[in-house]
């Protein structure tokens, strides 16, 4: 029975129930059909051209935990969640990243729980030597941008406390786009 037929028919018995957003945060735009509250984006399962490199870079040099590993496939975590991220060579062993102007993921977002933790992410990049994009203070966050080594796009941040977070008189998010005080940054990191 296809899922639209077995939902009509009652085959749903939980509702799920949809409440403001506890940020205090007002969207511009308003589903009709509101997600639940609390859905968060669990893990993202990335390919790579070469499983070693990869680990190199997100084990050795930003610090995260393995806790599966397989020639193949690479799976990374912290804290001791089952994974945050998850890399495979599957379909693409030895391949290139995709070509300029094409659509696909823009970057993955890395969430650090203190500036001082950002900071020390900064200090291991700059140990490393590994290039940065850019870098920005959004207001509601303080964000680095750089590319891993199969070139996909990472933004590792700290928040701020929400109460901190630029809204307007409606509540709406404003970002700023000030500049990120990266000496004061390096110096939270040690």
């Amino acid at each position: 029975m296809a899922l639209a037929k077995w939902l009509e028919a009652g085959g749903a018995t939980r509702r799920v129930n949809v409440i403001k957003a506890s940020n205090g945060v007002a969207p511009r735009e308003r589903s009709a059909r509101p997600i639940a509250e609390g859905v968060d984006i669990g893990h993202v399962h990335l390919k790579t051209a070469d499983i070693d490199r990869i680990h190199h870079f997100y084990v050795d040099i930003l610090g995260f935990d393995v806790v599966f590993r397989r020639p193949d496939a690479l799976f990374l975590s912290s804290g001791g969640y089952h994974h945050h991220l998850g890399f495979n060579t599957w379909e693409s062993k030895g391949g290139s990243p995709p070509p300029p102007n094409t659509t696909g993921l823009y970057h993955v977002a890395i969430r650090y729980p203190t500036r001082a933790a950002l900071g020390d992410a900064l200090r291991r990049l700059v140990a490393a030597d590994w290039p940065l994009d850019g870098v920005n203070d959004h207001g509601t966050h303080e964000a680095l941008y750089l590319r891993d080594p199969d070139e996909n796009g990472l933004e590792l941040a700290w928040d701020r406390p929400e109460d901190e977070w630029p809204k307007d008189a409606e509540g709406h998010l404003t970002f700023s786009g000030r500049q990120l005080d990266i000496e004061g940054l390096l110096k939270e990191g040690l």
